[in-house]
Order: structure tokens, then sequence, then C-alpha cells
């Protein structure tokens, strides 16, 4: 659960504040530039906006929150923001030192993806997500944490819905049971950002028994997964590409008994929400009926949803969210 607005400083509030914007942003399918120009803003504008180098304004707020029509939610960040900027606001003895944009990874770093490779399981009740990833460090400097995240919208068509559903059942560390492992080793973790409905997470390269960073020219494979019951996860699985990806595979796993069906779409910073370009495969194992789907080389900021229903259980179609 998010801090009461008069516990936090204007600068938490500005990054809540940016938090929710990217939240919003992705589960809409678009891109920082798509959405800058949609609400009339510079097509870098929503970029520095995320990244901290612009703080938000009444404008960017209400023109944000129409455009993606949050349910509210990204106009009670910018009440929070505002309200905490009045409340430490002082007379300035000397100009404040500029902030220093936040870095993801370290200066200097540069990490890709060789291989990413999702599998949800899901076992009539709740989804389990194990996603492999084999990175590379080509940059100068050890890369010692890996951002993740975690994003939910049950109500996609219906945004105040969706908020008043997670505020009353959030979704919570202890049912996400979030495990990750490198080398072997099992890695500590930290919360960046926990909403109801959003969590980012750091997964660090060490634990108790010692560190094991990343160094320049190694690769290493990671695992992370995590359990959310199908009250909160519904019936899509988006993967946005945030950085240089070489090949990108998600594997869908559900009862047969429930006669699923699987489709999917792209996204690009040029283009609208397509039919992907190849079709996911499908192989049934027994009792699971599995669909996978590969791509190469995947533009950078693209997006793939993939989404399903069950002709044998139509009732449940409805429940829609978001994971990554």
């Amino acid at each position: 659960m998010d801090a009461h607005s008069e516990d936090i400083t204007a600068e938490q509030a500005a990054e809540n504040f940016a938090a929710e914007l990217a939240r919003w942003r992705e589960v809409r399918g678009m891109s920082k530039r798509a959405l800058a120009l949609a609400m009339g803003f510079d097509p870098s504008y929503v970029s520095h906006m995320e990244s901290g180098r612009h703080k938000p304004s009444e404008e960017f707020a209400r023109l944000a929150e129409e455009t993606l029509n949050a349910g509210k939610a990204i106009w009670r960040r910018w009440c929070d923001y505002e309200q905490a900027r009045t409340r430490t606001r002082r007379p300035a003895v000397a100009p404040p030192a500029p902030r220093r944009p936040e870095q993801p990874y370290a200066t200097g770093s540069a990490l890709v993806v060789a291989h990413d490779a999702a599998r949800i399981r899901y076992d009539g009740r709740s989804y389990r997500l194990t996603m492999r990833r084999l990175l590379q460090n080509t940059g100068e400097e050890p890369v010692t944490r890996y951002l993740i995240r975690i994003s939910v919208d049950r109500y996609p068509g219906a945004p105040e819905q969706s908020n008043a559903h997670y505020r009353a059942h959030p979704l919570t560390w202890d049912e996400l049971d979030l495990t990750a492992t490198c080398r072997g080793e099992t890695m500590r973790w930290q919360a960046k950002h926990d909403r109801d409905a959003f969590k980012e997470v750091w997964l660090l390269f060490d634990n108790e028994h010692g560190r094991f960073p990343l160094y320049p020219g190694e690769s290493v494979w990671i695992e992370y997964a995590y359990t959310v019951g199908d009250e909160k996860w519904g019936n899509w699985f988006q993967r946005a590409v945030r950085l240089p990806t070489e090949q990108l595979e998600v594997q869908l796993a559900f009862p047969a008994a429930l006669d699923p069906v699987v489709w999917g779409t792209e996204t690009s910073m040029t283009a609208e929400a397509s039919p992907l370009r190849t079709a996911p495969v499908r192989s049934d194992d027994g009792e699971l009926r599995q669909f996978t789907w590969i791509t190469t080389t995947p533009a950078l900021h693209a997006r793939y949803r993939l989404e399903w229903r069950f002709r044998a259980r139509p009732e449940r179609n409805t429940e829609q969210g978001d994971f990554r």
C-alpha cells in the first residue's frame, strides 16, 4: 500500500507520479512518443517526465489522465505531488543543484538480452510465471542489479472499476512469492515501487553469502518467478522490449479441459496494434495444451501481447490482467 501523501517528500511524490504515468501508458500500449504527440507535447516530453528530468504540471497531469483514461489514478498522483510540493516549499537561499536523472544501471554498462523466455502455467486457479533471461554486459562497468515490473489491469476498458478492485484487493508480496536465482545463487530483491496493481523490483546480484556482479564481457542466465491468482491475473500477457533483445519467446500452458485458444498483437513506435506476424504454435501434452510464440531481433520499445480465452469456461473470459 502507498504511504499517506503527508508522509512523502515532493521528490518521492514526483517519482510516484512518473511510475503511475508509465504504468497506464504501458497498459494502454502507447510508446512515450505516441503519448506525447496525443497530448500535444514535444515527442520527447513524456520520456523526460518518466525519467525525472521534468516535474509534472497541472496541465500535463490533466491531459495524461484524459488521454490514458486512468480512472483518476494519474490525477491523484499529481494532487499528492502538489500537496507535498506546497507543504515543503521554503524561501530559496541558493538555487538547488540540478537533479541527476536516475539511471537504471551503472554508467558505462550496456545490457543486451540474448534470450528472453517466459513460461506461464495455469492450474485452473492461479498463474505461475517463470521468466528466464540470458543477459550480456557489453559495457565497461559491472552490473549489480536488474529491474523487473509486474503490472495488472483486470478491467482495461473500465479503469475506475479496475482501480477500485485493486484498492480492495491489492497485489501482495506474500501471494506473489517472488523468487530469483543467478548462477545457482539466490538473488536478493528490493522493491522500487509498491502499488496496489503495480510493482517495480530490483533483482540484486548478491545475497547473504556474497556478491556476484555481471562483469563487462560476461553473460549469465537469471531466472525469476511469481504467482498470481486468476481473480487478479486475467487473460492477457504483454511483453515490452526495453533492452536490445536477440530472441523473445513466450510459452503458455493451460489445462486442455478448458479448451483454450490464443491470439496476439504487436505494437511498435511507428505502428498501431496489428496481428502477430507469426502465429503461436499449439502442442498437446497429456492434460496440458501449450502455445509457443517466438520472434527474433524484436524492435526496441515494441510491445507484444498474447491473449486467450477458455471456451469451456466462458463466464471467466471477461477477466483481464497485464504482467511483464
